[in-house]
């Protein structure tokens, strides 16, 4: 599998190295999220990974992911999104996020998964729009999805999630929001796929 080119097309190379250490798989559970700070200190933005086991197979799981238009449903925040191109290797997808206080961010991802009969993969990383202010946008985002069966059985699936999200410039007193797009975030997304 070419999961080295996936970490690497994300741009996440150390941070998914310490993330692999960050997690003790050995410890997921059906029954909880496992999510974990990853960020580093000269870099802006924040980072996390979560992890979790799930009652269905990998290809059940990975159609889910893979249904960009059913984004609004399971990641929260997102209020719309919109497939602008799709080709056997890669989306590239218009996401609009509603976040408090009436703040609306729009930006757009390229998406590109890597799909096995024992895996599924899926990174993306922000595609700039110039016709967007940064006030309308977020200035970096990148990640992944990594699905693969659980060893002890293959009705499982362990469940990754990693996000890298730099919201740009956040007015004072504000921090709150890059949280909100990240650490608070993926434990529901990985609820809501559950």
């Amino acid at each position: 599998m070419s999961f080295t080119l996936a970490v690497i097309f994300c741009g996440c190379t150390e941070a998914y190295a310490y993330a692999q250490q960050a997690i003790d798989m050995n410890s997921l559970s059906d029954s909880q999220v496992t999510t974990i700070d990853v960020s580093k200190p000269d870099r802006a933005g924040k980072t996390f990974v979560a992890a979790t086991i799930m009652n269905a197979p990998v290809h059940r799981l990975c159609s889910i992911i893979l249904n960009y238009p059913d984004y609004p449903n399971f990641m929260p925040n997102t209020d719309k999104t919109r497939v602008v191109q799709a080709s056997d290797d890669f989306s590239v997808v218009d996401m609009t996020l509603k976040l408090p206080l009436g703040k609306i961010k729009r930006y757009r991802l390229k998406l590109q998964p890597k799909i096995s009969p024992q895996s599924c993969h899926l990174a993306w990383k922000l595609i700039p729009r110039e016709e967007l202010t940064p006030d309308e946008t977020i200035a970096d985002t990148s990640g992944y999805w990594q699905l693969t069966p659980d060893p002890s059985n293959p009705n499982r699936t362990i469940v990754e999630y990693f996000v890298y999200a730099d919201p740009g410039p956040v007015p004072f007193g504000l921090g709150w929001i890059v949280d909100i797009m990240s650490q608070y975030s993926l434990p529901k997304t990985l609820e809501a796929v559950r």
